[in-house]
Protein backbone atom coordinates (compact mmCIF):
# COMPACT_ATOMS: atom_id res chain seq x y z
CA UNK A 1 0.00 0.00 0.00
CA UNK A 2 3.16 2.21 -0.09
CA UNK A 3 2.20 3.29 -3.48
CA UNK A 4 -1.07 4.41 -2.37
CA UNK A 5 -0.11 6.96 0.64
CA UNK A 6 2.45 8.38 -2.39
CA UNK A 7 -0.48 9.53 -4.38
CA UNK A 8 -2.40 10.60 -1.25
CA UNK A 9 0.54 12.29 0.30
CA UNK A 10 1.18 14.02 -3.31
CA UNK A 11 -1.70 16.72 -2.86
CA UNK A 12 -3.25 18.09 0.06
CA UNK A 13 -6.25 16.60 1.61
CA UNK A 14 -8.15 19.89 0.19
CA UNK A 15 -7.16 18.19 -3.83
CA UNK A 16 -8.54 14.91 -2.71
CA UNK A 17 -11.99 16.14 -1.25
CA UNK A 18 -12.87 18.38 -4.35
CA UNK A 19 -11.49 15.28 -6.70
CA UNK A 20 -14.25 13.36 -4.95
CA UNK A 21 -17.03 16.01 -5.04
CA UNK A 22 -16.11 16.64 -8.99
CA UNK A 23 -16.29 12.70 -9.32
CA UNK A 24 -19.68 12.79 -7.61
CA UNK A 25 -21.19 15.85 -9.06
CA UNK A 26 -20.37 15.41 -12.64
CA UNK A 27 -21.63 11.79 -12.88
CA UNK A 28 -24.61 13.22 -12.15
CA UNK A 29 -24.47 16.44 -13.86
CA UNK A 30 -23.79 14.62 -17.21
CA UNK A 31 -26.94 12.51 -16.86
CA UNK A 32 -28.77 15.43 -17.09
CA UNK A 33 -26.48 18.16 -18.50
CA UNK A 34 -26.58 17.08 -22.30
CA UNK A 35 -30.19 16.90 -22.29
CA UNK A 36 -31.36 19.98 -20.47
CA UNK A 37 -31.45 22.03 -23.93
CA UNK A 38 -33.87 19.24 -25.33
CA UNK A 39 -36.21 18.80 -22.08
CA UNK A 40 -36.58 22.40 -22.55
CA UNK A 41 -36.77 22.14 -25.95
CA UNK A 42 -40.04 19.90 -25.40
CA UNK A 43 -41.61 21.27 -22.71
CA UNK A 44 -42.12 24.59 -24.32
CA UNK A 45 -43.76 22.83 -27.27
CA UNK A 46 -41.05 22.53 -29.48
CA UNK A 47 -39.70 26.17 -29.59
CA UNK A 48 -36.00 25.67 -29.96
CA UNK A 49 -35.51 29.59 -29.66
CA UNK A 50 -37.49 30.41 -26.70
CA UNK A 51 -35.56 26.91 -25.33
CA UNK A 52 -32.14 28.88 -26.39
CA UNK A 53 -33.42 31.75 -24.49
CA UNK A 54 -34.30 30.27 -21.29
CA UNK A 55 -30.87 28.38 -21.69
CA UNK A 56 -29.03 31.32 -22.08
CA UNK A 57 -30.44 32.80 -18.75
CA UNK A 58 -28.15 30.67 -16.60
CA UNK A 59 -24.72 32.20 -17.95
CA UNK A 60 -26.20 35.76 -17.85
CA UNK A 61 -27.11 35.80 -14.41
CA UNK A 62 -23.48 34.43 -14.07
CA UNK A 63 -21.71 37.17 -15.70
CA UNK A 64 -23.15 39.56 -13.09
CA UNK A 65 -23.21 37.59 -9.91
CA UNK A 66 -19.59 36.61 -10.76
CA UNK A 67 -18.71 40.42 -10.73
CA UNK A 68 -19.19 40.07 -6.99
CA UNK A 69 -18.33 36.35 -6.53
CA UNK A 70 -14.54 36.90 -6.74
CA UNK A 71 -14.59 39.85 -4.37
CA UNK A 72 -16.62 38.17 -2.04
CA UNK A 73 -14.29 35.16 -2.22
CA UNK A 74 -11.16 37.44 -1.55
CA UNK A 75 -12.73 39.19 1.31
CA UNK A 76 -15.08 36.69 3.28
CA UNK A 77 -13.01 33.13 2.35
CA UNK A 78 -13.63 30.41 -0.33
CA UNK A 79 -15.19 27.91 1.96
CA UNK A 80 -18.57 30.48 2.56
CA UNK A 81 -18.82 31.06 -1.43
CA UNK A 82 -18.20 27.38 -2.21
CA UNK A 83 -20.82 25.86 0.37
CA UNK A 84 -23.32 28.74 -0.25
CA UNK A 85 -22.95 27.71 -4.53
CA UNK A 86 -23.42 23.99 -4.01
CA UNK A 87 -26.31 25.22 -1.43
CA UNK A 88 -27.87 27.05 -4.60
CA UNK A 89 -27.16 25.06 -7.02
CA UNK A 90 -28.70 21.65 -5.21
CA UNK A 91 -32.11 23.93 -4.62
CA UNK A 92 -32.27 24.44 -8.16
CA UNK A 93 -31.91 21.33 -9.60
CA UNK A 94 -34.71 20.30 -7.22
CA UNK A 95 -36.61 22.61 -8.41
CA UNK A 96 -36.67 21.16 -12.46
CA UNK A 97 -38.87 18.14 -10.92
CA UNK A 98 -41.88 20.02 -10.64
CA UNK A 99 -41.37 23.25 -12.81
CA UNK A 100 -43.93 23.44 -15.19
CA UNK A 101 -44.22 26.66 -16.66
CA UNK A 102 -42.03 29.33 -18.43
CA UNK A 103 -41.50 31.35 -15.81
CA UNK A 104 -40.48 28.63 -13.13
CA UNK A 105 -37.71 27.12 -15.64
CA UNK A 106 -36.49 31.14 -15.85
CA UNK A 107 -36.30 31.46 -12.16
CA UNK A 108 -34.71 28.18 -11.61
CA UNK A 109 -31.99 28.62 -14.51
CA UNK A 110 -31.65 31.97 -13.33
CA UNK A 111 -30.89 30.54 -9.57
CA UNK A 112 -28.77 28.02 -11.16
CA UNK A 113 -26.84 30.52 -12.99
CA UNK A 114 -25.97 32.41 -9.12
CA UNK A 115 -24.42 29.42 -8.11
CA UNK A 116 -22.43 28.13 -10.87
CA UNK A 117 -20.90 31.80 -10.79
CA UNK A 118 -20.31 31.56 -7.16
CA UNK A 119 -18.18 28.80 -6.75
CA UNK A 120 -16.21 28.35 -9.53
CA UNK A 121 -14.08 31.53 -8.49
CA UNK A 122 -13.29 30.68 -5.29
CA UNK A 123 -12.63 27.12 -6.06
CA UNK A 124 -10.03 27.58 -8.23
CA UNK A 125 -8.45 30.28 -5.98
CA UNK A 126 -8.56 27.47 -3.58
CA UNK A 127 -6.36 25.69 -6.06
CA UNK A 128 -4.08 28.60 -6.13
CA UNK A 129 -3.80 28.85 -2.62
CA UNK A 130 -2.60 26.04 -1.58
CA UNK A 131 -0.89 24.16 -4.79
CA UNK A 132 2.57 25.91 -5.42
CA UNK A 133 3.56 27.17 -8.78
CA UNK A 134 5.06 24.09 -10.06
CA UNK A 135 1.96 21.61 -9.33
CA UNK A 136 -0.92 23.82 -10.71
CA UNK A 137 -1.38 22.84 -14.16
CA UNK A 138 -0.90 19.01 -12.65
CA UNK A 139 -3.84 19.52 -10.22
CA UNK A 140 -5.51 21.21 -12.51
CA UNK A 141 -5.45 18.53 -14.88
CA UNK A 142 -6.40 16.39 -12.23
CA UNK A 143 -9.60 17.89 -11.43
CA UNK A 144 -10.18 18.15 -15.32
CA UNK A 145 -9.83 14.41 -15.58
CA UNK A 146 -11.88 14.02 -12.06
CA UNK A 147 -14.54 16.01 -14.02
CA UNK A 148 -14.41 13.52 -16.78
CA UNK A 149 -14.86 10.91 -14.93
CA UNK A 150 -18.23 11.64 -14.35
CA UNK A 151 -18.84 12.73 -18.20
CA UNK A 152 -17.99 9.14 -19.24
CA UNK A 153 -20.25 7.40 -17.71
CA UNK A 154 -22.78 10.10 -17.13
CA UNK A 155 -24.20 10.65 -20.80
CA UNK A 156 -25.24 7.03 -21.74
CA UNK A 157 -27.31 6.19 -18.03
CA UNK A 158 -28.63 9.85 -18.81
CA UNK A 159 -30.34 8.75 -21.75
CA UNK A 160 -31.93 5.78 -20.25
CA UNK A 161 -33.00 7.73 -17.34
CA UNK A 162 -33.81 10.40 -19.66
CA UNK A 163 -36.39 8.13 -21.60
CA UNK A 164 -37.96 6.95 -18.29
CA UNK A 165 -38.52 10.16 -16.93
CA UNK A 166 -36.22 13.15 -16.47
CA UNK A 167 -37.46 14.01 -12.82
CA UNK A 168 -34.70 11.06 -11.97
CA UNK A 169 -31.66 12.51 -13.23
CA UNK A 170 -33.00 16.31 -11.58
CA UNK A 171 -33.35 14.07 -8.48
CA UNK A 172 -30.06 12.54 -8.86
CA UNK A 173 -27.80 15.70 -9.46
CA UNK A 174 -29.77 17.66 -6.64
CA UNK A 175 -29.04 14.97 -4.00
CA UNK A 176 -24.72 14.81 -5.88
CA UNK A 177 -24.96 18.72 -4.94
CA UNK A 178 -25.96 18.49 -1.55
CA UNK A 179 -23.12 15.65 -0.63
CA UNK A 180 -20.05 17.74 -2.15
CA UNK A 181 -21.72 20.75 0.24
CA UNK A 182 -21.10 18.70 3.45
CA UNK A 183 -17.85 16.81 2.39
CA UNK A 184 -16.37 21.35 2.01
CA UNK A 185 -18.25 21.76 5.40
CA UNK A 186 -16.75 18.71 6.75
CA UNK A 187 -12.99 18.37 5.73
CA UNK A 188 -11.77 21.41 3.89
CA UNK A 189 -10.20 23.88 5.59
CA UNK A 190 -10.44 28.04 4.99
CA UNK A 191 -7.44 28.71 2.30
CA UNK A 192 -7.68 32.40 2.03
CA UNK A 193 -4.32 33.86 2.35
CA UNK A 194 -3.03 34.88 6.11
CA UNK A 195 -1.82 38.25 4.70
CA UNK A 196 -5.19 38.80 3.06
CA UNK A 197 -7.27 37.95 5.93
CA UNK A 198 -5.46 39.61 8.38
CA UNK A 199 -5.86 43.01 6.37
CA UNK A 200 -9.89 42.28 6.41
CA UNK A 201 -9.95 41.62 9.90
CA UNK A 202 -7.94 44.87 10.78
CA UNK A 203 -10.81 46.67 8.35
CA UNK A 204 -13.18 45.29 10.02
CA UNK A 205 -12.23 46.31 12.90
CA UNK A 206 -13.03 49.84 11.75
CA UNK A 207 -15.43 49.63 9.77
CA UNK A 208 -19.10 47.36 9.29
CA UNK A 209 -17.82 45.13 6.82
CA UNK A 210 -14.64 44.18 5.61
CA UNK A 211 -12.78 45.10 2.69
CA UNK A 212 -10.58 44.05 -0.39
CA UNK A 213 -8.79 45.88 -2.69
CA UNK A 214 -10.11 47.38 -5.30
CA UNK A 215 -9.54 45.92 -9.10
CA UNK A 216 -8.95 48.39 -11.41
CA UNK A 217 -9.95 46.71 -15.13
CA UNK A 218 -8.16 49.40 -17.13
CA UNK A 219 -4.84 48.51 -14.77
CA UNK A 220 -5.27 44.59 -16.08
CA UNK A 221 -5.55 44.73 -19.55
CA UNK A 222 -3.68 41.12 -20.51
CA UNK A 223 -6.49 39.54 -18.17
CA UNK A 224 -8.86 41.17 -20.22
CA UNK A 225 -7.71 40.61 -23.66
CA UNK A 226 -6.87 36.77 -22.47
CA UNK A 227 -10.77 36.41 -21.58
CA UNK A 228 -11.71 37.93 -24.69
CA UNK A 229 -9.70 35.08 -26.33
CA UNK A 230 -11.03 32.83 -24.58
CA UNK A 231 -14.33 33.05 -26.07
CA UNK A 232 -14.09 30.98 -29.01
CA UNK A 233 -13.33 27.93 -27.25
CA UNK A 234 -16.20 28.75 -24.75
CA UNK A 235 -18.20 29.59 -27.61
CA UNK A 236 -17.40 26.06 -29.64
CA UNK A 237 -18.50 24.24 -25.97
CA UNK A 238 -21.78 26.36 -25.96
CA UNK A 239 -22.29 25.02 -29.59
CA UNK A 240 -21.57 21.62 -28.46
CA UNK A 241 -23.87 21.76 -26.06
CA UNK A 242 -26.75 23.61 -27.41
CA UNK A 243 -26.42 23.24 -31.69
CA UNK A 244 -24.63 20.22 -32.06
CA UNK A 245 -27.33 17.47 -31.19
CA UNK A 246 -29.54 19.42 -33.42
CA UNK A 247 -26.96 19.12 -36.04
CA UNK A 248 -26.90 15.77 -35.66
CA UNK A 249 -30.35 14.74 -35.77
CA UNK A 250 -30.57 16.29 -39.46
CA UNK A 251 -27.94 13.57 -40.07
CA UNK A 252 -28.47 10.36 -37.70
CA UNK A 253 -31.37 8.30 -36.88
CA UNK A 254 -30.72 7.65 -33.22
CA UNK A 255 -29.15 11.08 -32.33
CA UNK A 256 -29.32 10.71 -28.42
CA UNK A 257 -26.82 7.78 -28.95
CA UNK A 258 -24.81 9.00 -30.98
CA UNK A 259 -24.16 12.55 -28.75
CA UNK A 260 -24.05 10.85 -25.86
CA UNK A 261 -21.68 8.06 -27.29
CA UNK A 262 -19.30 11.47 -28.46
CA UNK A 263 -19.39 12.33 -24.61
CA UNK A 264 -18.37 9.27 -23.43
CA UNK A 265 -15.50 8.74 -25.63
CA UNK A 266 -14.47 11.96 -24.88
CA UNK A 267 -15.16 10.98 -21.06
CA UNK A 268 -13.02 8.08 -21.46
CA UNK A 269 -10.24 10.00 -23.22
CA UNK A 270 -10.08 12.69 -20.52
CA UNK A 271 -9.82 9.71 -17.62
CA UNK A 272 -7.19 7.67 -18.82
CA UNK A 273 -4.50 10.55 -20.82
CA UNK A 274 -5.34 13.89 -19.23
CA UNK A 275 -2.27 13.37 -16.38
CA UNK A 276 -0.07 11.93 -18.87
CA UNK A 277 -1.01 14.56 -21.58
CA UNK A 278 -0.53 17.36 -18.63
CA UNK A 279 2.46 16.04 -17.58
CA UNK A 280 4.23 16.08 -20.82
CA UNK A 281 2.89 19.52 -21.86
CA UNK A 282 4.77 21.11 -18.90
CA UNK A 283 8.36 20.47 -21.39
CA UNK A 284 7.40 23.02 -23.78
CA UNK A 285 6.34 26.87 -23.59
CA UNK A 286 2.88 27.19 -22.00
CA UNK A 287 2.15 29.47 -24.93
CA UNK A 288 2.95 26.57 -27.58
CA UNK A 289 1.02 24.43 -26.23
CA UNK A 290 -2.48 26.57 -25.48
CA UNK A 291 -1.77 28.01 -29.52
CA UNK A 292 -1.49 23.67 -30.55
CA UNK A 293 -4.61 23.27 -28.83
CA UNK A 294 -6.72 26.28 -30.16
CA UNK A 295 -5.45 24.80 -33.34
CA UNK A 296 -6.87 21.68 -32.90
CA UNK A 297 -10.07 22.64 -31.91
CA UNK A 298 -10.48 25.17 -35.22
CA UNK A 299 -9.82 21.53 -36.45
CA UNK A 300 -12.66 20.23 -34.71
CA UNK A 301 -15.26 22.60 -35.63
CA UNK A 302 -14.60 21.56 -38.94
CA UNK A 303 -15.18 18.11 -38.35
CA UNK A 304 -18.22 18.35 -36.12
CA UNK A 305 -19.48 20.30 -39.30
CA UNK A 306 -18.78 18.27 -42.20
CA UNK A 307 -18.60 14.36 -41.19
CA UNK A 308 -20.88 12.73 -42.98
CA UNK A 309 -20.18 9.47 -40.96
CA UNK A 310 -20.01 8.31 -37.34
CA UNK A 311 -16.21 6.86 -37.51
CA UNK A 312 -15.08 10.76 -38.64
CA UNK A 313 -17.11 12.20 -35.87
CA UNK A 314 -15.50 9.87 -33.26
CA UNK A 315 -12.13 11.25 -34.57
CA UNK A 316 -13.41 14.58 -34.27
CA UNK A 317 -14.17 13.92 -30.63
CA UNK A 318 -10.77 12.46 -30.30
CA UNK A 319 -9.10 15.28 -31.48
CA UNK A 320 -11.18 17.95 -29.61
CA UNK A 321 -10.55 15.56 -26.38
CA UNK A 322 -6.72 16.46 -26.92
CA UNK A 323 -6.91 20.35 -27.73
CA UNK A 324 -9.36 20.72 -24.03
CA UNK A 325 -6.78 18.01 -22.50
CA UNK A 326 -3.67 21.05 -23.38
CA UNK A 327 -5.69 23.65 -23.13
CA UNK A 328 -7.63 23.82 -19.51
CA UNK A 329 -5.11 23.35 -17.23
CA UNK A 330 -2.11 25.36 -19.39
CA UNK A 331 -4.70 28.59 -19.34
CA UNK A 332 -5.42 27.90 -15.95
CA UNK A 333 -2.03 27.90 -14.65
CA UNK A 334 -1.67 31.14 -16.62
CA UNK A 335 -4.29 32.71 -15.00
CA UNK A 336 -2.95 31.63 -11.42
CA UNK A 337 0.47 32.97 -12.23
CA UNK A 338 -0.52 36.02 -13.61
CA UNK A 339 -3.32 36.89 -10.53
CA UNK A 340 -1.45 39.01 -7.59
CA UNK A 341 -2.49 37.14 -4.69
CA UNK A 342 -4.84 39.70 -3.03
CA UNK A 343 -6.37 39.19 -6.51
CA UNK A 344 -6.88 35.45 -6.90
CA UNK A 345 -10.44 35.47 -6.31
CA UNK A 346 -11.47 38.54 -8.89
CA UNK A 347 -8.97 37.35 -11.39
CA UNK A 348 -10.73 33.54 -11.79
CA UNK A 349 -13.78 35.41 -11.69
CA UNK A 350 -13.27 38.25 -14.83
CA UNK A 351 -11.98 35.51 -16.83
CA UNK A 352 -14.45 33.37 -15.90
CA UNK A 353 -17.07 35.97 -17.65
CA UNK A 354 -15.60 34.36 -21.20
CA UNK A 355 -17.63 31.37 -20.19
CA UNK A 356 -21.01 33.87 -19.49
CA UNK A 357 -20.69 35.52 -22.55
CA UNK A 358 -20.85 33.39 -24.89
CA UNK A 359 -23.52 31.22 -22.97
CA UNK A 360 -25.63 34.23 -22.69
CA UNK A 361 -25.23 35.06 -26.67
CA UNK A 362 -24.39 31.96 -28.04
CA UNK A 363 -27.67 30.04 -27.74
CA UNK A 364 -29.89 32.51 -29.04
CA UNK A 365 -27.18 32.48 -32.07
CA UNK A 366 -26.46 29.52 -32.73
CA UNK A 367 -30.08 28.71 -32.73
CA UNK A 368 -30.83 31.41 -35.80
CA UNK A 369 -27.26 30.27 -37.28
CA UNK A 370 -28.30 26.85 -37.54
CA UNK A 371 -31.43 28.05 -39.02
CA UNK A 372 -30.28 30.32 -41.68
CA UNK A 373 -26.56 28.76 -42.82
CA UNK A 374 -26.98 25.02 -41.12
CA UNK A 375 -24.95 23.25 -39.02
CA UNK A 376 -22.12 22.68 -41.10
CA UNK A 377 -21.53 26.15 -42.14
CA UNK A 378 -21.82 27.40 -38.61
CA UNK A 379 -19.49 24.74 -37.07
CA UNK A 380 -16.50 25.83 -39.90
CA UNK A 381 -16.86 29.73 -38.73
CA UNK A 382 -16.58 28.59 -35.42
CA UNK A 383 -13.51 26.83 -36.39
CA UNK A 384 -11.88 29.50 -38.45
CA UNK A 385 -12.39 32.05 -35.37
CA UNK A 386 -10.62 29.28 -32.94
CA UNK A 387 -7.57 29.19 -35.02
CA UNK A 388 -7.66 33.42 -35.28
CA UNK A 389 -7.85 33.85 -31.65
CA UNK A 390 -5.16 31.21 -30.91
CA UNK A 391 -2.22 32.96 -32.06
CA UNK A 392 -3.61 36.02 -30.32
CA UNK A 393 -3.38 33.90 -27.15
CA UNK A 394 -0.36 32.72 -27.89
CA UNK A 395 1.16 36.01 -27.19
CA UNK A 396 -1.00 36.83 -23.88
CA UNK A 397 -0.03 33.69 -22.27
CA UNK A 398 3.49 34.18 -22.95
CA UNK A 399 3.41 37.70 -21.68
CA UNK A 400 1.40 36.41 -18.62
CA UNK A 401 3.94 33.43 -17.96
CA UNK A 402 6.94 35.33 -18.09
CA UNK A 403 5.90 37.23 -15.01
CA UNK A 404 7.19 34.22 -13.01
CA UNK A 405 9.34 32.56 -15.70
CA UNK A 406 11.86 35.38 -17.22
CA UNK A 407 14.25 32.87 -18.63
CA UNK A 408 11.47 31.52 -21.19
CA UNK A 409 11.15 34.98 -21.95
CA UNK A 410 14.23 36.14 -22.51
CA UNK A 411 14.63 32.99 -24.98
CA UNK A 412 11.39 33.55 -27.13
CA UNK A 413 10.94 36.94 -26.54
CA UNK A 414 7.04 38.31 -27.50
CA UNK A 415 5.82 42.00 -28.59
CA UNK A 416 3.87 43.56 -25.87
CA UNK A 417 0.46 43.05 -25.50
CA UNK A 418 -2.17 45.46 -23.58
Amino acid sequence: MTWLHTILSRYDTTIWIRVIGTILTTFAGFMLRPFLAFYLYDRMDGNLLIAAMITSLQPLTSIVSSLYAGGLADRYGRKPLMVTALLIESVSMAGYIWADSLYAFAALTILNGIGASLFWPAASAQVTDVVPEEKRSEVFALLHTALNIGAAAGPLIGVTLYKINPGIAFAICSAALFIYCLLIIWKIPETLPRDTANKDKQASASHSQPTAPKLKLREHTTLLWMTLAAIPVSLLYSQVEIILPQHLRTRFDDFLTVFATLLTINGILVVCCQIVIAKFAERFPPQRVILLAYLLLGCVGLGYGWAPFFWLLVVSEAIFTIGEMLYGPQIQKAISVLAPEEFRGRYFSVFGANWGITGTIDPTTGAVAFRNIGGAYWFSIIGLLLMIAGFFQYLLVKKATSKSNPDTATKDPAPAVS
